[in-house]
């Protein structure tokens, strides 16, 4: 894939500290080049012969993932090399709320997600070892169909040990 992108596209030019928020308003500017690099990652994942539809979903899984886990709520850059962030979306975050959390939905974020790391290293944006860390926590359906249904296992002030195995906590 990065072989063929190269051929269409200007090498991508990142300076990763554009992409961390430090204030609300800062928020508001990474958010935007978030934008504009997952609308790149739309446009190269095309290439591959993926259909518009297809290049949609994954962009758009990898959208709500980036804009407004990572960069919204957990305040941090797409760049940033800790590994759980994953895991704590699908296995927290997005059951809590979502109104009606289902595994194949998070198999769906899941899968542009993991596309959208991949498009990052292939422009050597992210290492290796977090690309596979991210493909590990992408992989791990079992662990967040379990998350869900002992979600809605939780009986009176149950709610603080779910939250504390799979903690948005850092």
């Amino acid at each position: 894939m990065a072989e063929l992108c190269e051929e269409a596209f200007d090498v991508l030019k990142v300076d990763k500290r554009d992409y961390v928020p430090t204030t609300l308003e800062d928020e508001v500017r990474v958010d935007k080049l978030v934008s504009d690099l997952l609308h790149r990652f739309y446009e190269e994942i095309q290439l591959t012969g993926m259909s518009p539809e297809q290049a949609t979903a994954l962009a758009g899984a990898a959208d709500y993932f980036t804009r407004d886990f990572v960069v919204s709520i957990k305040q941090r850059s797409i760049f940033d090399e800790r590994a759980g962030i994953v895991r704590q979306f699908a296995g927290n975050w997005y059951i809590v709320n979502t109104m009606e959390p289902l595994i194949s939905e998070i198999e769906g974020y899941l899968a542009g997600v993991r596309e959208f790391y991949r498009f990052m290293y292939g422009h050597q944006l992210i290492s290796l070892k977090f690309l596979q860390a991210i493909e590990a926590e992408c992989a791990e359906l079992d662990y967040y169909a379990g998350r869900i249904e002992s979600f809605w296992d939780i009986v009176g002030d149950g709610y603080l040990a779910w939250e504390k195995e799979c903690t948005l906590k850092d």
